[in-house]
């Protein structure tokens, strides 16, 4: 009975099972080979979805930089208009025109100015320490007014002279 096994049946039942081992690596490689290309073209279609978000970002900022710039022609449009038009008026609307925007800063500063002075003059009768005093009068919003004026009377027009 071995040899009826041995022979003709165990060499048929082996050949058959060599026979069928590369059809079984050719099936578990193709399924590999598929899943790499699924996760490929996940890969891609990701990429792709961020190309187009780029690019929707990047058609925005051009929208908004193309409304600054009419803002800021229109902006430009209007001064020129206002300066032909005090131009038009005649001589004293023109000084008057000129003078509105000094005058204005003076005020301010004096009326701002005026006020820290006057409570800093009755926290020190009151007691206060000088340093304290100083430091109560210099706040933010005082140095930001005070630092935008010095700014736009005198480091704005250097720099327009300038060129820059």
């Amino acid at each position: 009975m071995l040899d009826i096994l041995s022979g003709g049946i165990l060499g048929s039942v082996f050949g058959g099972l060599f026979r069928m081992a590369p059809e079984v690596l050719k099936f578990f490689d193709k399924k590999n080979e598929r899943l790499h290309e699924l996760a490929m073209f996940k890969h891609q279609c990701d990429l792709e979805a961020q190309r187009g978000q780029q690019k929707l970002a990047e058609i925005g900022a051009q929208r908004e930089a193309a409304i600054d710039v009419g803002v800021m022609d229109a902006f430009n449009n209007a001064i020129i208009q206002q300066a032909e038009m005090v131009k038009a008026a005649g001589g004293w609307v023109a000084s008057l025109s000129a003078s509105v925007r000094p005058v204005v800063t003076y005020w301010v500063l004096f009326v701002w100015s005026f006020i820290h002075v006057w409570f800093a003059w009755n926290a020190w009768l009151a007691g206060a320490p000088a340093i304290e005093v100083f430091k109560t009068m210099m706040t933010p919003d005082f140095s930001a007014l005070l630092s935008g004026t010095i700014n736009y009377w005198f480091l704005d027009r250097t720099l327009k002279q300038r060129g820059i």
